[in-house]
């Protein structure tokens, strides 16, 4: 690495330490009550008028729980989801998401079938869009048939099942989280909705 390069990564430093406090929303306050960094020094390596150096980075990025790489090096990991596809019964799964835990997404293609699974109940809370087709939603007692566009949230404690309606293929997208995630949207008030 030539000296150029060297003050080019020391100089990308303190732009990624900002911005990863920030992400974390702690204050230059909290970041030093959890680092034992005093504010003023952790003010100065964030707008680089301070050089990073080892003993201040490792308490830093310990305090933020990401590997010191991620201080020091600016380049972007492969974002790409790379999960192959499941099949389970006549559903196809792909998984839209890497990271386990928190909010799971899958795009769902269900083939016309006749579906004799009994509906199932497990932890969590699931959304449904639907992207194509006709889907059909057992919840409980209740039955529903959905379209292209349209939603539904659940909790997955109450026995349900879904599948192709009409017997043509459905595709659903569908956001699955630990109980009491739920999906939040933001919706116009009902008298200002066109």
């Amino acid at each position: 690495m030539t000296e150029s390069s060297f003050d080019a990564v020391l100089a990308g430093i303190g732009p990624r330490l900002r911005t990863l406090r920030q992400q974390s929303d702690m204050t230059l306050t909290d970041l030093s009550e959890a680092t034992g960094i005093n504010v003023s020094t952790l003010s100065r390596l964030e707008s680089g008028t301070r050089r990073a150096n080892l003993e201040l980075l490792l308490p830093i990025a310990k305090a933020h729980g990401v590997p010191l790489d991620d201080l020091v090096n600016s380049k972007i990991a492969d974002p790409r989801v790379r999960e192959e596809p499941q099949k389970v019964g006549s559903m196809t799964i792909i998984p839209l998401t890497s990271q386990p835990g928190n909010l799971q997404a899958y795009k769902m293609i269900l083939a016309p079938t006749e579906d004799i699974r009994e509906p199932g109940t497990h932890e969590g809370y699931e959304w449904l869009y639907v992207l194509s087709g006709r889907v059909r939603l057992q919840l409980g007692d209740r039955d529903f048939v959905m379209g292209a566009g349209e939603a539904a949230e659940f909790d997955t404690h109450i026995p349900h099942r879904f599948s192709a309606a009409d017997g043509r293929p459905a595709e659903v997208i569908s956001l699955f989280g630990k109980q009491g995630e739920r999906v939040h949207l933001r919706a116009a008030p009902a008298d200002r909705r066109g």
